[in-house]
């Protein structure tokens, strides 16, 4: 099924790439997102969902000092989050803090908890520690994966280890598993990278080229979601590594983004360059589906795509599902605009 938006929008000042759930933000439903402009001072939004769920209100408003390739969001304070960002000549990362009085100030500065230095050539991603409290981190720039330990107090990150991906191979993202904490994968041109955070050492791969995005399913441990430039999007079940369980077809361009729903077993959301982002259900089991499990009208029962969004002018580069309310998710077009939609139509009638 497709059609177009219902969503609630936000334009953003400038183009931008990336957007997340702020996790920590337990009484509202929120996003934070940043801006990617090299020749203007970059700006990063606080975005809330109205109580009525009708509008969405811009928070806090910050001048970011360059463009934003990564955002995320700190799992367990609201008002600390990640960035890498480019000078248009060299990559970088660092930990960011809002101010406490952010809504009663002309003009808050986000203050600089620490800098990730050390990286080689681009950064790609920084990825926080999956569930709770911890001061983990962990950074990946194309050659090399580096675990850091965060004091906010002190306002510092040092390095606790690192390790080089190889020759031959250039890293591009990767994901935490939230089932185990010791374990990564990391994407690169031609496989999924897995390592073990206790040795930095890589224990197994995916032989799998072009891979753009890796989500882990939080609900089922062993399940790993890929999306792929021309290939579609692939599930795989880790314990059998070698043939993805199921394959969905993606995009009429290239897959961008994938993501699993926080509590839907079988909701996927992908996204891509042909200004589309999709509504996925499928059962990552050789279970029949259940009764608590999302249910789609009959003529598409067949169909694993449940709807397509288009209503975009310009390629998603990004996605987020709210962690507060499962059933919303935002995401994110090139153009500088963010949606937030429901599926509420899609869950199980209860």
């Amino acid at each position: 099924m497709q059609g177009g938006s219902s969503g609630i929008g936000y334009g953003l000042k400038y183009q931008a790439r990336c957007i997340s759930d702020v996790k920590a933000d337990t009484d509202h439903t929120s996003f934070i997102t940043g801006t990617l402009s090299l020749r203007e001072e970059n700006e990063v939004h606080l975005l809330r969902l109205s109580s009525g769920g009708t509008e969405l209100i811009c928070e806090g408003l910050f001048s970011h000092p360059n463009e934003i390739w990564d955002l995320s969001s700190c799992p367990f304070d609201q008002r600390i989050f990640s960035t890498v960002f480019s000078t248009g000549e060299s990559f970088g990362a660092a930990v960011w803090q809002i101010p406490e009085l952010y809504g009663q100030l002309n003009s808050p500065q986000l203050e600089r908890i620490a800098s990730l230095d050390g990286h080689v050539g681009k950064v790609n991603c920084i990825l926080w520690w999956p569930s709770g409290r911890n001061d983990k981190l962990i950074s990946i720039d194309e050659e090399n994966l580096f675990l850091w330990s965060l004091d906010c107090s002190r306002k510092a990150a040092q390095v606790q280890s690192k390790e080089s991906a190889g020759m031959l191979h250039y890293l591009s993202g990767g994901a935490w598993d939230p089932h185990d904490v010791n374990a990564v994968a990391a994407t690169c041109e031609s496989s999924v990278q897995f390592w073990d955070l206790r040795t930095m050492k890589k224990t197994s791969s995916i032989e799998r080229g072009h891979v753009r995005k890796v989500d882990y399913d939080t609900r089922k441990m062993h399940m790993l979601v890929t999306a792929e430039d021309e290939s579609g999007i692939h599930i795989w079940d880790l314990r059998m590594p070698k043939v993805p369980i199921d394959e969905l077809r993606g995009h009429s361009h290239w897959t961008w983004a994938v993501t699993c729903n926080p509590e839907y077993d079988g909701l996927i959301l992908s996204s891509g360059t042909d200004s589309t982002v999709n509504l996925w259900f499928t059962s990552t089991t050789s279970d029949e589906l259940t009764s608590g499990s999302v249910v789609a009208p009959p003529s598409q029962k067949l169909d694993p795509l449940l709807f397509s969004f288009n209503d975009y002018e310009d390629s998603v580069y990004g996605l987020a599902w709210s962690s507060r309310e499962p059933w919303i998710f935002a995401s994110l077009s090139y153009d500088g605009r963010v949606v937030v939609e429901s599926i509420k139509p899609f869950l199980p009638k209860k």
